[in-house]
């Protein structure tokens, strides 16, 4: 694992051994230290620090689909990897594969008509033609996300059985999970402001302390995470440059 990130099991450890007899928090038990960590991280994985994972999917060309990994949160990008080593997207589609677990080619005859009517096909002075707003574009492929079936649904204009896809991923759910090192005060503060925030015979005082020491930590590993540097403004001001012809 890289220097720069930390595991739940180091911050856990880090977070009992700064507590004392006098903190409120002292009496909590390891297992819910760690539930509580668990749920921190995964907060700083959907606001944060998103876990993008790369992996490669197998096409199931006969139903058009692909099985949606098992710790999926949200879409980055999906596509086919090209000869050049660049992943070519699809555009997303919520009307594909209107059947679930049945091929395009199954399709009863009076829904394609309809389907044809409605969203694909129109028919003007014998010119076939296509919907406003519909799609175009030249994109490898498209695609819709169907939680129901857990599958992402294809319809692929290449010939290929393997998919390239680019998510952010559920932390919490790794065999190790781990957070930035800028993250790690956030994360303890956010197990000690959990813990407390349910027992009444700490104070209200206490709680809405932790509560704004969880908050400004947070706001600083969020700062110090997505800083601005010099290097980012030269190639930002580089982007929208653009030399004029001289006569």
């Amino acid at each position: 694992m890289a220097q720069n990130y930390i595991t739940v099991d180091q911050v856990i450890n880090n977070y009992m051994i700064s507590q004392t007899e006098d903190d409120y928090g002292y009496t909590s038990a390891d297992y819910q230290l760690r539930q509580h960590a668990l749920l921190g991280i995964r907060e700083f994985n959907f606001d944060i620090a998103h876990n993008i994972k790369s992996t490669m999917l197998t096409y199931d060309s006969a139903l058009g689909t692909v099985p949606l990994p098992s710790d999926y949160v949200d879409m980055v990008k999906i596509g086919v990897l090209g000869t050049d080593g660049l992943v070519y997207v699809f555009g997303e589609n919520p009307n594909i594969n209107i059947l679930p677990n049945e091929p395009a080619s199954n399709i009863p005859d009076n829904l394609l008509g309809f389907d044809s009517y409605l969203f694909r096909n129109f028919e003007y002075q014998s010119q076939m033609g296509r919907m406003y707003g519909l799609g175009g574009g030249q994109l490898s492929g498209q695609y819709r996300i169907n939680t129901d079936q857990n599958r992402i649904e294809l319809s692929v204009n290449i010939d290929t059985s393997r998919i390239v896809m680019e998510y952010i991923s559920d932390a919490a759910k790794c065999s190790n999970p781990c957070v930035p090192i800028y993250a790690e005060e956030a994360l303890r503060a956010y197990v000690y402001y959990k813990v407390i925030s349910r027992r009444s015979s700490v104070p209200f005082n206490e709680k809405a302390r932790a509560r704004r020491e969880y908050y400004n930590e947070r706001r600083l590993a969020n700062s110090r995470l997505k800083s601005f540097n010099k290097m980012d403004a030269i190639s930002t001001i580089q982007k929208s440059f653009k030399l004029s012809p001289k006569a």
